[in-house]
């Protein structure tokens, strides 16, 4: 078989249903914990006497710095060491860091805390997901599935954060997701399989077939990637400014933290959906046409979004989160048509390292922009980053869709 065309599908998934569920939760868990501080920066902000949350926000920066860089070397780990090793340094690297944030007395102490988070939030990405998808059939059902997962952390972040911070204090909103991570921790490693060797030498025919990265492979590798950055700039902004954002859009239909966090997870559970939808689309039809559709709703809705208020505005927001969302599978599932199961960890390694690095910009910038300029021109900047996600995907290379690729030879 060529190893110079897009991967072929892989076997049934051998996992087991109970290790599926676990990695999907650890990728709620993953995005519940790095936007926790979002959710709560405007108290957090009060506790430890910052003016206004805005000159809070940089203080996350290293979180989500290290969430990009740290996925380089995990995802050597995973491809090298092993992937259920490495899941277990997430598992309760992340359950540390959650307490270590808890107890933080000052601004800077913060600051080092949520970036030691970040380095071990970093490991799921390049690690779990390939994981997942080692013997997945239907890749992109699988993906989406997964990506609900992550997404429903993001919209668990803004209501229990909201209802905690009322009940509990700040603190406590990190507590109860690093006991949450320790208990996930411990399942998995009674239920997941033992590795008898990693993934880099695990295919001992293949082991002398050097992947063959040609033509198409290297566009795709530049479209993958250069797409994730863009994404990733729309995804940090907009999950880490939406708290404050729908509180200056809704203007004063909402008063409570508790029920900005029930409107904003509403939006983030429906909003992901398009996630599954999208995945179960890429297993039939091309992926092209589907990734410019999606990006071309990221565009209209957040330009109607700069100018709307009250409920036409969380109607907008529902539509361009849908959209941001629907395009976070197709990396993956361009990874998976393309890249071998050996490289794919540390492939992913490097897309994430380099697109989460642009988008922990974004997080720097956010509070500074949003001081300067306000949210309308910010969300009319982010259509523009939109805008030229459509100039990259244009280059995508025609692939076959996956449920038919059995069937046709790999091409040389």
């Amino acid at each position: 078989m060529s190893t110079s065309g897009p991967v072929p599908p892989l076997q049934q998934n051998t996992l087991g249903r109970p290790v599926q569920l676990l990695l999907n939760a650890a990728h709620a868990l993953d995005h519940l914990v790095l936007l926790i501080f979002a959710s709560a920066v405007s108290l957090i902000a009060i506790d430890l006497g910052v003016d206004r949350w805005e000159d809070l926000m940089p203080y996350t920066t290293g979180a989500f710095l290290m969430f990009g860089l740290g996925s380089i070397p995990a995802g050597r780990l995973g491809d090298l060491w092993g992937r259920r090793k490495s899941m277990l340094l997430f598992f309760f690297g992340t359950a540390a860091s959650c307490f270590l944030v808890a107890v933080s007395q000052e601004s800077w102490h913060l600051a080092v805390s949520l970036t030691v988070l970040g380095i071990f939030a970093s490991i799921y990405h390049p690690v779990g997901i390939p994981m997942l998808l080692r013997y997945a059939s239907r890749p992109g059902a699988a993906i989406g599935w997964n990506n609900l997962a992550g997404n429903l952390g993001v919209a668990l972040a803004a209501l229990l954060t909201g209802i905690t911070v009322s009940l509990a204090g700040w603190r406590a909103a990190f507590v109860l997701p690093g006991l949450f991570a320790l208990l996930l921790g411990l399942a998995f490693m009674r239920l997941a399989p033992q590795e008898p060797e990693s993934p880099a030498k695990a295919n001992k025919q293949a082991a002398d077939t050097p992947f063959v990265f040609n033509g198409d492979v290297k566009r795709a590798l530049i479209v993958m990637t250069l797409a994730a950055c863009t994404s990733s700039i729309l995804f940090n902004f907009t999950t880490n400014s939406n708290t404050e954002l729908f509180k200056v859009k809704l203007d004063g239909l909402l008063q409570s933290p508790a029920q900005i966090g029930f409107v904003l997870a509403l939006l983030y559970a429906i909003a992901g959906v398009s996630q599954v939808v999208m995945g179960r689309l890429t297993d039939r039809y091309a992926i092209r046409p589907l990734f410019l559709g999606v990006v071309s709703l990221q565009v209209f809705f957040l330009f109607v979004a700069a100018f709307a208020e009250g409920w036409l505005f969380y109607a907008a927001g529902l539509g361009f989160m849908a959209a941001i969302f629907g395009a976070i599978p197709f990396s993956d599932v361009i990874m998976v048509r393309f890249i071998d199961d050996r490289l794919r960890s540390r492939v992913a390694g490097m897309r994430l390292g380099i697109s989460f690095f642009v988008g922990s910009a974004a997080v720097f910038l956010l509070g500074p922009l949003v001081k300067a300029v306000g949210f309308e021109w910010a969300l009319l900047g982010l259509a523009v980053v939109a805008s030229l996600t459509l100039l990259v995907v244009v280059r995508l290379p025609a692939v076959p869709n996956v449920l038919n690729a059995a069937a046709q030879p790999s091409r040389s």
